[in-house]
């Protein structure tokens, strides 16, 4: 047994120190994966020219057309863990300078690389029909749908990842069947047939933020505007549709801030290591709506429109609020989430203030109690920095996560509890311990009544619920 392991570790050793080469052993790769899916590791580094998948064993070689593609790829994903379907894979140089394989035994894998390396060369793929084939690229315009969105995704984001294939003309962004979906325009369809083969289905984040990628039935997007929502890049001169000219220097839009996101994304990531509300503030920021500038980003958010009934804070403007966060990451992702969000009836608008801190009255001088210092609160769910729980952070949804739920407390009562809160019980679910739930509400708007009511609701026995927007179903 000792010398077995001992062979096993000097091989691994002799593996990891391989000398370069333009064919590259892939280890680790999930049962089923398809070819497609492992020449999508090496598309955005250079023209793959043979594959050979030993799909027994869960491995695959790969051969690129130059050395230095190699390197840039091997490089690259000793910095970000490659994953196919999830699954973290593993890369690293081949003994083997060149790969030979046998077209007969090989044939599925050569068509693919085949009709890829079509693509890549703007030229037409075989018309064998005993041969695989990709049709051609019948659009310049990408549909793209976004899964599991966690985080945020913008239009700037978005622009980072697919200007990877070739230049991105024009991007809109929308929101249909409550799902962010976008419109990109290549300037040249085989761009756009590169970046579906290699985007689709891959996470932008760690396990969420998956791409769908369908070619559009559309040849050519018309923009109107500049903003983020849409971008024409070709044409700077369009105004943002809020009656200011797009060529002006606007402090807000006209600014971009990749050089300053530690974006980890899953597929295509900036080196470095960021917790994901981090991340998540990032993105929040590279739509342009804000600037992100580091430890110079204000903490505090300006929230208006409010109910003027139910909510009574600014002296001289009662529907609006100044709101202190810990830090400036934090603001922008509770800035992403909640603007835009129906809070007693009314859309409520969050946006970033001028002003740094929220100054506390003096003592005696606040008689109509418009300001409190929350900083000892019980009603904070995030009080540790650093804290998993910060993972945690939804935006607002129909289903609520409920924790420290009291021994002996059933479905009924919980039931019953948020019903009284003004709106409807959809589903509810325990989890395994009984300590924690998920309840669905009729509606958004319902979920985030029952939350302001109810977090931190006196359960008796000294358990205080806690609520929070959840990411699940029922």
């Amino acid at each position: 047994m000792i010398s077995r392991t001992n062979g096993s570790d000097s091989k691994k050793q002799r593996l990891d120190e391989s000398p370069p080469s333009r064919v590259l052993h892939i280890r680790k790769l999930p049962n089923e994966v398809t070819e497609t899916e492992v020449i999508a590791l090496g598309l955005p580094f250079g023209k793959v020219t043979n594959i050979l998948m030993l799909k027994g064993k869960n491995q695959a070689f790969l051969e690129l057309g130059t050395e230095e593609a190699a390197i840039t790829m091997v490089n690259y994903y000793t910095a970000v863990t490659p994953q196919v379907r999830n699954t973290p894979v593993f890369i690293q140089y081949s003994n083997h300078k060149e790969l030979k394989t046998d077209s007969a035994l090989n044939q599925r894998a050569q068509a693919v690389l085949q009709a890829v390396s079509a693509v890549q060369d703007g030229s037409s793929p075989s018309s064998d029909p005993g041969v695989l084939e990709l049709a051609p690229p019948p659009s310049p315009v990408l549909r793209i749908i976004i899964d599991n969105m966690f985080y945020p995704v913008t239009l700037d984001v978005l622009q980072q990842i697919f200007s990877k294939f070739g230049t991105v003309m024009k991007i809109i962004t929308f929101t249909k069947n409550n799902q962010f979906q976008a419109l990109l325009q290549f300037s040249d369809p085989v761009n756009a047939q590169q970046a579906k083969l290699s985007l689709d289905g891959q996470n932008i984040y760690n396990s969420c933020c998956t791409l769908r990628i369908d070619f559009s039935k559309l040849v050519n997007l018309n923009v109107k505007y500049n903003n983020d929502k849409s971008r024409d890049y070709t044409r700077p001169d369009l105004p943002t549709g809020d009656g200011d000219s797009a060529n002006k220097d606007h402090s807000l839009l006209g600014r971009r801030s990749f050089s300053l996101l530690p974006l980890q994304f899953s597929y295509f990531s900036a080196v470095g290591s960021i917790s994901p509300l981090s991340a998540a503030a990032a993105a929040a920021a590279a739509a342009g709506r804000v600037a992100l500038s580091g430890s110079g980003v204000s903490g505090v958010l300006l929230a208006s429109n409010l109910n003027e009934e139910r909510v009574k804070i600014l002296y001289n403007k009662k529907d609006s609020a100044l709101i202190q966060l810990s830090d400036g990451n934090q603001a922008q992702l509770a800035m992403s989430h909640l603007n835009g969000q129906k809070v007693f009836g009314k859309v409520m608008r969050v946006t970033l203030s001028k002003h740094q801190t929220v100054a506390l009255p003096r003592e005696g001088l606040d008689d109509q109690l418009l300001t409190k210092d929350f900083a000892g609160s019980p009603l904070h769910r995030f009080k540790k920095p650093g804290s998993k729980n910060f993972q945690n952070i939804f935006p607002p949804s129909a289903t609520l996560h409920l924790s420290n739920i009291r021994e002996g407390v059933g479905e009924e009562d919980l039931r019953l509890l948020f019903s009284n809160s003004g709106g409807a019980v959809k589903a509810f679910k325990f989890f395994q311990d009984r300590k924690m739930a998920l309840i669905q509400m009729s509606s958004v708007e319902e979920a985030i009544q029952a939350l302001m009511d109810l977090h931190n609701y006196d359960m008796g026995g000294n358990h205080h619920l806690k609520v929070s927007f959840s990411k699940s179903t029922i």
